[in-house]
């Protein structure tokens, strides 16, 4: 098998703008467009990303320093690092600074119970309305497929799933999810884009979920009924799949991670689609989340959150760890 070289993917050509530099859009600049727009910086890539008002993006920029911060105290760069990664990333309210993008994904996090598909339609209509006949249009969207995302635009033939897994900069794979019509150009952008943020492309054909959630949510189900049958806790379950099988996270912990309220839409998602049982949420999921547990960044989802550190519930999971 021929291996792909990154001479392969050059900026040479017809890849790049007349600037010569590959300028990354993002469109929804939230946790995941945030760690994507890091990564693509840090490997000096130009990023622009939307949002939706002057405020919402220095709260952006803010958090985004404040990542970066945390990983220069944990020696992980230094403060020239920072500032270089800072100065290639800008955001905007409006559209029309996509205009000499050459990729633009599609990153939003929908709040509604309801499918976030029209909401994506829409920013892929008014994605394309702005931009050039060859930029791609990316989804990172996880449970919805690029088929259904594209059938709003003029050149279905350009737009391509591209997931990628968090922690963005430290997950070494992205999932590359083509539909049936995805150009040949569409995708030798993508992997040209993956190679220059050091990544190794999973190839996906058109299904909803990709790899890594379908196998991650019935994981997480099934430790949540582990849970409830009172086979063992949150604590020992996690220790048993962490250090038993070399994951970094146990099913808990990545679920807390996560974020279980949109683990639960990703769940009902794959639900819809496939109609199996794995995919059906946990009784427990839907009570941690109505009583807003919701995970890490709620600081309480299956264990306790304080001061960055992750602490075990004492009281019964029944009562949701309280007393």
């Amino acid at each position: 098998m021929k291996k792909e070289r990154l001479e392969d993917f050059s900026l040479g050509g017809d890849a790049t703008k007349k600037s010569g530099v590959f300028k990354l859009g993002i469109v929804g600049c939230g946790t995941m467009g945030q760690e994507i727009a890091m990564t693509a910086s840090s490997r000096g890539i130009e990023v622009v990303f939307i949002d939706v008002s002057d405020e919402r993006i220095q709260t952006v920029m803010n958090s985004i320093e404040s990542q970066l911060q945390e990983k220069i105290n944990h020696w992980g760069m230094t403060s020239s690092d920072m500032k270089s990664i800072l100065s290639r990333i800008h955001g905007y309210v409006g559209y029309e600074v996509l205009r000499e993008c050459r990729m633009v994904i599609e990153a939003v996090m929908s709040k509604k119970n309801n499918s976030s598909l029209p909401l994506r339609h829409e920013i892929f209509e008014k994605i394309e309305n702005v931009v050039d006949r060859e930029t791609v249009i990316a989804s990172n969207a996880s449970t919805k497929v690029i088929d259904d995302l594209s059938v709003v635009l003029e050149h279905p033939e350009r737009a391509i799933g591209m997931h990628f897994l968090s922690p963005v900069m430290d997950v070494e794979v992205i999932e590359i999810n083509r539909s049936w019509k995805t150009s040949d150009d569409a995708f030798k952008t993508v992997v040209q884009l993956a190679k220059m943020m050091n990544k190794q492309i999973i190839h996906v054909n058109g299904t909803p979920g990709n790899v890594s959630t379908r196998i991650i949510i019935p994981m997480i189900n099934e430790a949540c009924q582990l849970l409830m049958e009172g086979v063992s806790t949150v604590k020992e379950i996690d220790e048993c799949m962490q250090f038993g099988f070399g994951m970094q996270l146990g099913p808990f912990a990545l679920a807390d991670k996560i974020g279980l309220d949109k683990l639960i839409k990703w769940m009902e998602g794959l639900f819809n689609e496939y109609g199996n049982m794995i995919y059906k949420p946990s009784p427990i999921l839907k009570r941690l989340v109505r009583a807003g547990f919701v995970g890490m960044h709620a600081g309480e989802g299956f264990y306790i959150y304080e001061n960055g550190e992750r602490k075990e519930k004492q009281g019964s999971i029944y009562s949701l760890g309280k007393d």
